[in-house]
């Protein structure tokens, strides 16, 4: 992948705007455009469009919205702000929290009203970290709904995905002015489209190993959850037109995809009371923390494997969502009757096990924390029959990546913006601060559709000024 002169090129076709990633941020900026009047066209590498969205749970944080409202949910952005700002241990830019805050709601009433997504809140649990209902999602819980609602509405709204067109190679002056780009066709055939505006909304570098050794090595051999697609272009692209980078370091871990199927297991599990043990039947951390950091304390474990043990009042919880259902369907839940039976279908030691549980319900008890800070005195015990999951921590998505201002326009490192470059979602920085335990729930999401409509229309109106 490069930048090269634009000198001399001669395009085969010219659109105002073109957007690289049909994910959702690619999506959401491409209707944020049509809204805008402006015609655009979005270029997928995939026969079809998926991405990262497809693999998540489709969780959208936003506060402010009307379906927050419809149920008595007070939120506002100064709340919303400040949970992330924590969350990132003040080491996220301030500036760019608020401003994704703010256009978060209306985004969602956008999408719902506008756009017809269906989409409702996440109730009976707070993700770590969030002090307020405020994950929308659709009623499945599904990253793969989430993409199907908004192929639909960019079908309904008339935007043009161009999918199986891979680029490769990006035509730029000698002001780092975008020209347009090469695509690249699974059957080998290229073709030029010049352009007015770039949108970058193709992720970060998940899936790029010498990206991961380089800037995330303590990821580098765990299991990567993500788009395979996600190599980091984007940045590199970027980098060599003079934009600066923030936060390489940054990612999105998950300390609960069920071994060896692959489904990812929700934390909702832990957060209403239940547990992770280690091959030996005993607790390792604090659950309650946060599933990305997770992710490295599982990995650190014998084999890099846990046990996600839950009981029947959790299962109850989680069995409406697809990936548990999905779960169930392929073995990877365990029932068990009683703590010997538990014990022996996981092959764990049940001495050990029944001690671990033991000292659970002293703490309910006693109402006391456990040596790494969790309380258990808010849940009820965990009682037959009892579930269990195996367990390994992932990679999910990179949360560096282009710095951008208020505008999603990609910025130099003295602070000027790039002439007519746009970057969303997984291309730009996030709101995660500079490590895994920065990663808030739906940060992912809220930076694909809120920065993502931002990038949108800053690159309409950029295109219709010109």
């Amino acid at each position: 992948m490069s930048v090269v002169s634009a000198e001399g090129v001669t395009f085969d076709a010219g659109i105002p705007l073109l957007i690289v990633g049909a994910g959702a941020s690619g999506l959401v900026a491409a209707l944020a455009a049509r809204d805008a009047g402006v015609e655009c066209v979005v270029l997928e590498r995939d026969l079809v469009p998926s991405g990262s969205t497809a693999l998540s749970s489709g969780m959208i944080p936003a506060c402010e919205t009307r379906i927050q409202h419809d149920k008595s949910v007070s939120d506002s952005v100064q709340v919303m702000a400040a949970d992330i700002f924590k969350k990132a241990r003040g080491e996220a830019d301030p500036s760019m929290i608020d401003v994704m805050c703010r256009a978060s709601g209306p985004a969602i009433d956008w999408l719902t009203a506008t756009h017809g997504l269906d989409l409702t809140l996440v109730e009976g649990f707070l993700y770590p970290g969030h002090s307020q209902l405020r994950m929308h999602a659709p009623p499945s819980r599904s990253g793969a709904d989430l993409m199907g609602g908004l192929v639909r509405a960019a079908e309904n709204a008339g935007v043009d995905v161009l999918c199986g067109a891979h680029v490769t190679k990006i035509y730029a002056d000698d002001t780092a002015r975008i020209k347009g780009v090469k695509i690249t066709r699974p059957d080998a055939t290229t073709e030029l489209i010049g352009c007015s505006a770039l949108i970058l909304a193709c992720n970060g570098f998940g899936g790029n190993p010498d990206m991961l050794r380089k800037y995330i090595p303590d990821m580098q051999d765990a299991l990567y959850f993500g788009h395979p697609g996600n190599q980091g272009d984007a940045i590199n692209w970027g980098q060599s037109l003079g934009g600066a980078t923030r936060h390489l370091g940054a990612y999105q871990g998950h300390g609960s995809v069920a071994h060896p199927h692959g489904i990812l297991i929700s934390w909702a599990l832990m957060m209403e009371g239940g547990i992770q043990v280690n091959c030996d039947g005993v607790r390792f951390s604090n659950e309650l923390d946060g599933y990305s950091e997770q992710a490295r304390r599982v990995l650190s474990q014998a084999e890099g494997l846990a046990w996600n043990l839950f009981d029947g009042r959790l299962r109850d919880l989680v069995v409406g969502f697809e990936d548990f259902k999905q779960a169930e369907a392929n073995g990877a839940v365990l029932k068990a009757s009683s703590i010997d039976e538990l014990g022996a279908k996981i092959k764990v030691p049940i001495a050990e096990l029944r001690a671990t549980l033991e000292k659970i319900r002293h703490l309910i008890t006693a109402r006391e924390k456990d040596e790494f800070g969790r309380d258990f005195s808010v849940n009820p015990t965990l009682k037959p029959p009892f579930y269990a999951v195996k367990v390994t921590g992932s990679l999910f998505h990179t949360q560096g990546g282009l710095k951008v201002d208020s505008s999603a326009r990609v910025l130099t490192a003295n602070g000027q913006s790039l002439p007519n470059l746009f970057a969303s979602g997984g291309a730009a920085c996030g709101v995660s601060g500079p490590e895994d335990w920065g990663y808030l729930s739906g940060n992912g999401l809220l930076s694909a559709i809120a920065l993502g409509r931002i990038a949108g229309q800053s690159a309409a109106k950029l295109v219709g000024a010109n």
